[in-house]
């Protein structure tokens, strides 16, 4: 199907690419208006999204290509911004890893749900801010297929750890390069992430991004994610403070 020129037009101005050292260049998309509404908590970000393409591709070739691209097949991340995200001095961010059980079906396997709509909370009721939903992160990296039968090694008695390790993998093998890119492009001023985990903090303040140090978002706790949540500070170095609940 072809592209016509008006679409062309309308959209243009809504593409940027990222160039990269990399193989892959970036094409970020956006901002389009999105409302919230989770149970009293309402808002509206606005909504970015990003997709690896060959380099040297114009914006109308991107267009062009888009319906043979199999873009449903992937998986695709993108970025809520909250205020004038560019030009505030304090911005609050999430680098938050896909989680589908959690997020969608809201599993207590994990605290990942609870994250998730705790920091878009934080952001809106801070003023200004950004939660990146990384879409290549389900299970710290190994997929969706591979963390249920990491979850079926973790009903034997494994912790997270150790079934990452028992398949093969590494226990946490995320890359946050490509969110930090088009964080870079959002915005050039620092920010403060809302984390527990000393590798994402570790990830911005290699690119010089980090305003302070961290903003910490413990939460969510039942009986059936504590023992995860305990390997998290135990095995992973998830930064304990003002996490009185836990028991470690």
């Amino acid at each position: 199907m072809n592209i016509n020129k008006e679409t062309l037009t309308l959209l243009q101005d809504k593409i940027k690419i990222i160039e990269t050292v990399e193989e892959l260049d970036l094409c970020l998309v956006g901002p389009v208006n999105l409302p919230i509404k989770q149970g009293d908590f309402q808002t509206t970000f606005q909504w970015y999204t990003w997709v690896k393409i060959d380099k040297n591709l114009s914006n109308e070739d991107i267009l062009i290509s888009l319906s043979h691209s199999n873009l449903a097949f992937g998986q695709q991340s993108s970025v809520l911004v909250y205020g004038d995200f560019a030009n505030e001095e304090d911005a609050l961010v999430r680098m938050h890893s896909i989680c589908h059980t959690g997020d969608i079906f809201g599993s207590q396997r994990c605290d990942c749900g609870f994250q998730l709509h705790e920091s878009m909370k934080m952001v809106v009721n801070h003023g200004c801010g950004a939660i990146f939903y990384l879409a290549d992160h389900e299970g710290r990296g190994i997929g969706l297929f591979s963390k249920s039968l990491a979850y079926l090694l973790q009903e034997e008695g494994y912790d997270t750890v150790e079934a990452n390790h028992a398949l093969g993998f590494e226990d946490d093998s995320r890359s946050y390069e490509d969110a930090i890119r088009v964080l870079e492009v959002l915005r050039s001023k620092q920010v403060t992430l809302i984390t527990n985990n000393p590798r994402k903090l570790a990830a911005l303040k290699n690119h010089g991004l980090l305003a302070k140090d961290h903003v910490p978002l413990w939460g969510g706790l039942t009986e059936t994610n504590e023992f995860y949540l305990n390997t998290k500070v135990k095995k992973s170095g998830h930064i304990l403070e003002e996490n009185p609940s836990l028991k470690v």
